[in-house]
């Protein structure tokens, strides 16, 4: 131990974005010695990039809306899958959290009379997501690191956990390494909250930046937690497609919930072939009331919630339903379809989508007050993830929790836009609170030298390696997981999937890292693969063992839901070096919860 730079403390934070903030912030106004470490700079969080807004059922625009319906409208988008108890904490307690935001700092966009001004998005039946124009998530950022910073935590920036140190069942630690010197350090705590987010970066076309390699979710599974519902990976319907350098970047869903039209390569409005029969009463029944609606909106009155435009369907279903449409050649020229609010007054497309404007502006060069935007689905967010206790975000690991986009539970198995930002205040608080209160009765940490030694001798093995460059085995993998684990799945593609997964990973494990050990990205990266190639796995078994389609999980073998699927998650474990895949039921919900839907037909 001695040769390592060591810190003891409470409750350790791995992951700096909203949810490990939040969970920081809780922690720490408990009175438990809290640190955050991250793996790139304070502040450069996926966070930012949830830029339409964070839902809560304030009631600002829409009076009727309430927490039941901001309930029914989770359930509903993750078909059901959903923990009903976290759905339900989420409903009432965001309206609570958004208003704390609102008291440290954030400031949102108004109402005439003052108040946090609501706008639309798909899913959701009233107009919900308080917002800073499109930049939502960098102003969240921006409040909850002042309040951080100001309760005194302290910050490991550029830190790279690597493993959790266990003293028996209970996790007692972290491994990680310093990013510039490669120097190794050592984290003693008597809990640990997991809010490092997503795993988007093992997809070719990604909106998530280099950071998101499942670092928690394999972490987490080394550690022998349970892993829900690893299927549900979200593409979000817009990204960028032009130019390559800026491929996959995201286009917020603020675009069409202030308007936005998609059409396709012949000028068709195609959202409408689209919508479920089952959703088609929900929607605008042509562009005439489609328009009104719009109309209404922008004249800040409650327009008909049956006349919404299509474009406003859940994610999952505009996602498909582009990818349709540019493989049965009805695409644009890069190979996606155009987006379109060039028809709006200009200084409204401004002043609502000022981040859209200047990124089209800037990279595209599009002015998208004058001409559509190009755009395609991107591989966003991962809706499965560490299983969780809904009320302290507790993990089946005693000491550890974990909170956002790496735990799962919340959005089934497809998330509502919005409902990411409300989930990383809810739950991050909620861990942070959780995690306290273990550290008060938890003895002190105990690791052990051996512990120490596996995980060094480990992180530095690519130093050992023969083999591959470990960028070109990353090139490999990202297009043959975009293609076989992608939007449409089927059995034989998955199967083929797992094959090379096998073979990629045998190519990692003799990756190469050349040089020293400082500033030296392609040892990071050979880090990295392992994490992505063990999530890749829990993905392709995960679809494979689901044969169905439900949400973002779509099975061309299998195209219908199954309600003989509804009642389990999907459930992923390790036992000894083993992968095993099975089903774990999901809770019953209450009666008075179940009336809420019944009351709906």
């Amino acid at each position: 131990m001695d040769k390592y730079e060591t810190h003891e403390l409470d409750v350790l934070i791995i992951g700096a974005g909203g949810a490990g903030l939040r969970a920081a912030i809780e922690s720490s106004a408990m009175g438990a010695k809290t640190a955050i470490v991250c793996k790139s700079l304070l502040g450069k969080a996926h966070t930012v990039m949830a830029e339409g807004g964070a839902a809560a059922a304030l009631g600002h625009v829409d009076p009727q809306d309430n927490w039941q319906t901001h309930f029914k409208d989770t359930m509903k988008g993750g078909q059901m899958v959903n923990h009903w108890r976290m759905a339900q904490l989420h409903a009432q307690e965001a309206p609570d959290r958004v208003r704390e935001l609102e008291q440290w700092g954030a400031v949102f966009d108004r109402t005439p009379d003052g108040r946090i001004l609501q706008r639309p998005f798909g899913g959701h039946t009233y107009r919900r997501l308080a917002h800073v124009g499109d930049r939502t998530g960098l102003e969240m950022i921006r409040t909850l690191q002042d309040r951080g910073v100001h309760q005194g935590i302290e910050v490991f920036q550029e830190c790279t956990v690597t493993k959790l140190l266990k003293d028996g069942d209970r996790v007692t630690g972290a491994f990680a390494y310093w990013r510039e010197s490669g120097r190794f350090v050592v984290f003693k705590a008597k809990t640990i909250v997991l809010a490092t987010g997503g795993i988007g970066r093992a997809w070719q076309i990604t909106s998530n930046s280099w950071e998101y390699t499942g670092d928690g979710q394999t972490m987490a599974y080394d550690a022998g937690a349970e892993l829900l519902d690893m299927e549900f990976v979200q593409f979000h319907p817009t990204g960028m497609v032009w130019p390559p350098g800026v491929m996959g970047l995201l286009v917020t869903e603020a675009v069409r919930a202030e308007g936005g039209i998609l059409r396709n390569s012949k000028g068709e409005r195609f959202m409408w072939k689209y919508l479920p029969e089952s959703k088609r009463a929900e929607f605008a029944k042509n562009e005439d009331e489609a328009t009104e609606w719009l109309r209404e909106h922008m004249a800040g009155r409650t327009p008909d919630f049956n006349k919404r435009p299509p474009e406003l369907s859940t994610r999952d279903n505009v996602a498909r339903s582009i990818y349709t449409e540019v493989k049965e050649g009805r695409g644009s020229p890069h190979c996606g379809v155009f987006l379109d609010v060039s028809y709006l007054p200009p200084d409204h497309v401004i002043k609502k989508l000022p981040s859209m404007y200047h990124q089209f502006k800037d990279l595209a060069d599009v002015d998208i007050t004058k001409e559509p935007m190009e755009i395609g689905p991107t591989c966003h967010y991962m809706m499965g993830g560490v299983a969780v206790d809904p009320e302290t975000q507790a993990t089946t690991v005693p000491g550890l929790f974990a909170a956002g986009e790496v735990a799962v539970g919340l959005h089934g198995a497809n998330r509502l836009g919005g409902n990411s930002l409300s989930d990383l205040l809810v739950f991050g608080r909620r861990a942070g609170a959780g995690a306290a209160e273990h550290a008060k009765k938890a003895p002190a940490p105990v690791v052990h030298d051996d512990q120490i030694e596996a995980p060094a001798k480990e992180a530095l093995a690519p130093f050992q390696g023969t083999g591959e460059d470990p960028h070109v085995i990353h090139r490999d993998l990202r297009p043959q997981m975009q293609t076989l684990v992608g939007i449409f799945r089927e059995e034989k593609e998955l199967l083929q999937a797992l094959e090379k997964i096998r073979e990629f990973r045998a190519r990692a494990a003799n990756a190469k890292a050349d040089g020293t050990r400082m500033y030296n990205p392609g040892w990071h990266l050979a880090l990295d693969l392992r994490n992505m190639l063990a999530v890749c796995e829990m993905v392709t078994r995960s679809a494979l063992d689901r044969k169905e389609s439900r949400g973002a999980h779509s099975r061309l073998d299998f195209p219908k839901t199954d309600p003989a699927h509804a009642g389990h998650n999907t459930r992923v474990l390790r036992k000894g070096e083993e992968m095993v895949v099975d089903r774990k039921p999901l809770p019953p919900m209450p009666e008075e919860l179940k009336k809420l839907f019944e009351e709906k037909k």
